[in-house]
């Protein structure tokens, strides 16, 4: 693992602030930013309408930010099924990275539904040789599926409608399978990859055996209560001075590119705000 992952409470988990400047402007980016919208309506075949009405200024910055969460989840395993590893992994550990790529595109879209405003950041950056050794991928994400759990928490304590507090927890689940399958793909990796992997790290620093893979008896919630905690802990991957302060690689950006996702069954898609 790359030395800049090996202490992400300084690189990931809590980036030292600016001030509130920082997080002000991206919350304030996410509401007025974006271009190229493309309606989340056209995605997901669910109308918001209404629900994006009665929307609270708190509930709009949850959801902006849980966007640009999800544009990097999806940037992320786009690039893992590129990296070179992947084509080496076993066809079910392939598998669970393609589904989770359509799925975060997915809760992309939903969210986009309801805000109406594209993700202000387009392009993101990691720490030195992601994409390019396996174990500083699933570290990083791992990191990033524990970060997000955490966010989607704070939208189950701070979401003002139940509706939105149940959307929350609904995609926090999904989630949190992520995590777990991302331990499980560590140990398959081939050997001229690095692999076996038996050991990974997270967002809180600590490597952790993939024995057993299901290793939370609770979610961790990273004691965050604001969603301004979230993304303190996003912008590192997110804005160029932010990543190079954490010792990420500056030189290269991912982009991110939306597309119409095609989840895994029928029965796991989104069907209202109502459950």
């Amino acid at each position: 693992m790359s030395s800049q992952l090996q202490r992400p409470r300084a690189s990931i988990a809590t980036l030292p602030a600016d001030g509130g400047t920082n997080r002000r402007q991206f919350i304030r980016g996410a509401a007025i930013g974006g271009v190229g919208v493309v309606a989340g309506e056209a995605l997901l075949g669910v109308p918001a309408t209404a629900l994006a009405q009665g929307a609270t200024p708190g509930d709009l910055a949850i959801l902006q930010a849980a966007q640009v969460a999800e544009a990097l989840a999806v940037t992320t395993y786009t690039n893992i099924i590129a990296a070179p590893f992947f084509s080496r992994l076993a066809a079910d550990d392939q598998g669970y990275l393609r589904a989770a790529r359509q799925e975060e595109m997915s809760h992309y879209a939903l969210e986009l539904s309801v805000t109406r405003r594209a993700s202000p950041f387009t392009t993101f950056f990691y720490p030195p040789r992601t994409f390019s050794d396996a174990r500083t991928t699933l570290n990083v994400l791992v990191s990033l599926e524990d970060a997000f759990i955490a966010a989607y928490l704070v939208g189950v304590r701070r979401f003002s409608t139940a509706d939105l507090r149940v959307t929350a927890a609904r995609i926090m689940g999904i989630e949190s399978d992520h995590r777990t399958l991302a331990r499980v793909v560590a140990p398959g990796v081939a050997r001229q990859d690095g692999g076996p992997i038996e050991r990974v790290t997270g967002i809180q620093g600590r490597a952790e055996s993939v024995d057993p893979p299901n290793n939370n008896g609770y979610e961790r919630t990273l004691r965050w209560t604001q969603i301004a905690q979230a993304v303190n802990a996003l912008l590192a991957f997110a804005q160029r001075s932010r990543a190079a302060r954490a010792g990420f690689d500056t030189t290269r950006s991912f982009a991110f590119h939306p597309f119409t996702p095609t989840l895994p069954s029928p029965l796991g898609a989104f069907r209202s705000f109502t459950g």
